[in-house]
This record gives C-alpha cells, sequence and structure tokens, in this order.
C-alpha cells in the first residue's frame, strides 16, 4: 500500500506526478531511501555544530525525502521581487555610508541606524566596486493560507546553508533519479561557479586575473562544512585569519610558493573579528590591517562589513520604504506585517496581545531569544513580558496567523503530514545579479513548530522549481 498526505487537501496540479509516484511507493521503501540518506550525508561530511551541545558538537541536519515545488510562475514573480529588494538593500547601504538621503529625508529614523550595533562607522566614505556590499544575500521567504508570499527576514552578512540545498539534490538525484525523468527540475548544482563568477567581478579595478579566498574561522565553526564545500567546489582558497597577512595595504596568504596576493576575500566570520586593529582587539580571527586595504580600495571583501545594519530586524519593517525611496518602485513582495516595540503604540498592543504574537529580538539569530506566543507557556510570556518592559527597542512582534499557514507535505514517522517551512533563495550581486531557482527549503519538523533553524530541530527539503516555462 502507497504513502498518502495527511491532513492536506488535493495536491495541487505541480505536485500531482509527485504524488501519483509516491502512492507507488511502500512505507518501507521510503524507510530505507531516509537511512541511505542518512549515509550519504554523513559519509559526504554534512554535518553541523552545536555549541553546548553535550551529547557532542556535530549533527546531521534533518533530510526531508518530500521536495518543496514550485511553478515556474511563481518562481518568476519571487524572481522579480528578490532583484528588487537586493538592489534597494545595496542602495540603503552605500547610502548610509556615504550621504545618508535616506535619514535627512526622515524616512527612516536616524538612531535607528548610526546607533545600531551593526552600523560601522569604520566603514564611511568607503568606496567599494560596483556599489555592492551585499554581494550574497539570503532572504527568507514564507507563504501564508492564500498563497501569498511574505519577506520573513533579510541575511546580508554571512548567510549560510547554500552546500545543503546543492546536497540536498545530489541526494535526490541518487535517491529517485526516475522522479527528474518525471518533472523539468531546474538545476542547482552550477551555483558555485556563478559564484566565482560574481566574485571575480567586484575585484578592485585593473586587476585581470583576480584571486579569490574563502576566510574561515575554522573548523569548530557551525558552518565550516559549507566553507570548505564552497572553496572546494569553485577552485579557490580556503584560509584563516592565520594564514594572511597585509603589506603596503595589500592582502597576501602564505604558501608554499611564497606570499600570494588576496583580490577578493570571501569572509564567512563576522565584523568583530575581521581586523583586531579596528574591531575586537584580541580576535585571533581576523587579520591586522583588513580594513586599511579595503579603504585604499585594495581589496574586497565580500559580503562588506558593515552590511547587517540592513538586515537588523528593527530595521527590516523600512525595507519597503527604502524600495520606494531608492527606486521610485511599490514592493512586489510584502513584508510580514511587524510591530516596533520602540514605538510605545506598538508596544502597548505587544504587551497585551502576547498569546498572539511572534516576538523576536532584533539582533537575534538561529530561532533563539524568541517568544512563539501561541505556543508559549504562562511563564515564558510574563518572562517576556518583563522584557519589554526592561528594554521594548530589543525586540519587534509579528502575527502568528501569517507565519504559521505556511506549510507542506513532510515525510514523518505516521506518514505524510504538514510541516510548516520557508524558503531561503540566495541572490549574487556582481556585475550582474543572478539567483539560482529555488533555494534552501528548511522544514520545523515537530508537529505544530514554527522553529526551522536546524539548531533547534529543523531539517531541509530540496527544492523544485519547474521548468516548463523558465
Amino acid at each position: 500500500m502507497g504513502l498518502e498526505p495527511r491532513g492536506e487537501s488535493m495536491p495541487l496540479a505541480h505536485y500531482r506526478k509527485f504524488w501519483s509516484w509516491l502512492s507507488g511507493q511502500s512505507p518501507e521503501a521510503m524507510e530505507r531511501a531516509r537511512a541511505e540518506a542518512d549515509l550519504f550525508f554523513r559519509r559526504v561530511g554534512i554535518t553541523f555544530n552545536v555549541y553546548g551541545d553535550e551529547q557532542g558538537t556535530e549533527r546531521l541536519i534533518p533530510f526531508d525525502l518530500i521536495p518543496r515545488i514550485l511553478p515556474s510562475f511563481e518562481w518568476q514573480m519571487l524572481d522579480r521581487g528578490l532583484r528588487q529588494r537586493v538592489t534597494a538593500l545595496n542602495r540603503f547601504i552605500r547610502d548610509i555610508y556615504h550621504g545618508q538621503e535616506i535619514l535627512r529625508a526622515k524616512v527612516i529614523p536616524s538612531e535607528l541606524v548610526l546607533q545600531n550595533s551593526q552600523y560601522r562607522a569604520e566603514m564611511q566614505g568607503i568606496n567599494v566596486p560596483r556599489d555592492i556590499y551585499a554581494h550574497i544575500s539570503g532572504i527568507d521567504i514564507v507563504r501564508a493560507g492564500k498563497g501569498e508570499f511574505y519577506v520573513l527576514e533579510d541575511n546580508l552578512r554571512v548567510p549560510s546553508g547554500v552546500s545543503y540545498m546543492i546536497e540536498d539534490r545530489k541526494a535526490m538525484m541518487r535517491l529517485f533519479p526516475e522522479l527528474f525523468a518525471l518533472h523539468r527540475v531546474a538545476p542547482v548544482e552550477h551555483y558555485p561557479d556563478m559564484l566565482l563568477k560574481h566574485l571575480r567581478s567586484v575585484a578592485p579595478g585593473g586587476i585581470s586575473e583576480p584571486t579569490v579566498a574563502v576566510l574561515t574561522p575554522g573548523s569548530y565553526n557551525s558552518a565550516y562544512f559549507e566553507h570548505a564545500f564552497l572553496a572546494q567546489q569553485m577552485g579557490v582558497e580556503l584560509v584563516e585569519g592565520q594564514d594572511l597577512f597585509v603589506s603596503e595595504q595589500r592582502v597576501y596568504m602564505k604558501t608554499t610558493r611564497g606570499p600570494q596576493r588576496v583580490d577578493v576575500l570571501y569572509r564567512r566570520i563576522d565584523d568583530d573579528f575581521l581586523d583586531p586593529q579596528v574591531f575586537l582587539p584580541n580576535s585571533t580571527l581576523g587579520v591586522d590591517g583588513l580594513m586599511q586595504a579595503l579603504r585604499a580600495g585594495r581589496v574586497t571583501i565580500c559580503n562588506a562589513p558593515g552590511t547587517g545594519v540592513a538586515d537588523d530586524k528593527s530595521i527590516y519593517p523600512y525595507v519597503p520604504d527604502m524600495i520606494r525611496f531608492y527606486l521610485g518602485e511599490e514592493p512586489l513582495l510584502a513584508n510580514v506585517p511587524t510591530y516596533l516595540c520602540r514605538k510605545p503604540d506598538d508596544l502597548a498592543y505587544v504587551v497585551d496581545h502576547l498569546e498572539e504574537l511572534v516576538v523576536k529580538e532584533t539582533h537575534g539569530a538561529g530561532g533563539y531569544g524568541m517568544l512563539v506566543g501561541p505556543c508559549a507557556s504562562r511563564a515564558d510570556i510574563e518572562k517576556f513580558r518583563g522584557l519589554l518592559a526592561r528594554n521594548p527597542e530589543r525586540y519587534i512582534a509579528q502575527p502568528q496567523p501569517t507565519l504559521a499557514l505556511s506549510t507542506c507535505p513532510t515525510f514523518v514517522a505516521n506518514g505524510v503530514a504538514p510541516r510548516h517551512i520557508d524558503l531561503r533563495p540566495f541572490v549574487l550581486s556582481g556585475e550582474e545579479m543572478s539567483i539560482v531557482p529555488g533555494g534552501l527549503t528548511r522544514v520545523a519538523l515537530r508537529e505544530g513548530s514554527l522553529v526551522v533553524n536546524s539548531s533547534q530541530g529543523g531539517g531541509t527539503k530540496d527544492t523544485w522549481v519547474l521548468q516548463d516555462s523558465l
């Protein structure tokens, strides 16, 4: 007897071939496939590190065997909206480190930017190639009950997850090659080639054959697998801070053949650790003098220091206004309605409706430091009531129904059931803008959970964009 979805209405048209195939698969066959997928990921070394985990630091990210499928017309709409949004975000970052026109026009309160912990005054006046600061952007998308898409979050500092997008596809093609004969699925495996092309396109001027390197904090970082994977796939060096030095405002890496100049540094470490001469003086992860080389225009850092101010959750509600201000267009992708707790009226509403809202720290990440009101205990609600009273400016809140209705059929212990998901497409900005169709679909595997982060029990799915009219 085959598998059938539970808790779902009739399959959408673009899922029908898949459901027809799945109905012919036995639960035992799918369990064997899941075990083979786990073995594949373990052999490849696709793990992530969990800090403070008493059972050991390395875990597999659970992989769900049912893909998330998008028809091409939906992806084309998302593609246009993502290009518009990232273009505006890059113009915003350039503006706040130069003329600050958006602040003078009072579109965004100046204090939200200039007093933001992610605003780097050291970047003021620094020009970067092609005026691009966020070269790699991960934009988190959710879908509500009527099918409308919302941007949940912008990730512009060191967005991660693209290696899982690529390896999830490899696993699906290995496990179920017959499915790719039934569907015309847009490829994703060329992402590293696209990334390298974009990184080279933003090298400092006058360099015909730029050298690219990936800067990692080391093997204990939660995303180290991805750092090594992307460096290997692009055919560039993976380096740590101790492998680099600055001389005459140029960055070099130490090699067995002597020093080699580095023109583009794809950094996967946070701003604070980049240069101990400028940021945290006790950092052993960065490079002395790196910011001098950046200011002199002799190295490009991707993403640029200071991009984090644009993805801070206190800035997020103003992105639609950025699009109108810089592009003169209406946003193609809507924000999730958001309450800024720094505003007295918003705070009063949030405090009175905590049971209905999702409350997040403005600087939080990874699903930590948040309250999911409908699922929270009375003690947690009272705890957040106190936190909001003491530091309201540190929090935003969003209506839970908007976030809760985005689900996808998922293979679970008792068959197939809906689980909450989001989608992180990866946008590359360089000489041109490119987006691999699809992205990383993250799934909250625990029933009723809204938290898709791998550090809190989330998993991933392969994301299929059908090519019928791409």
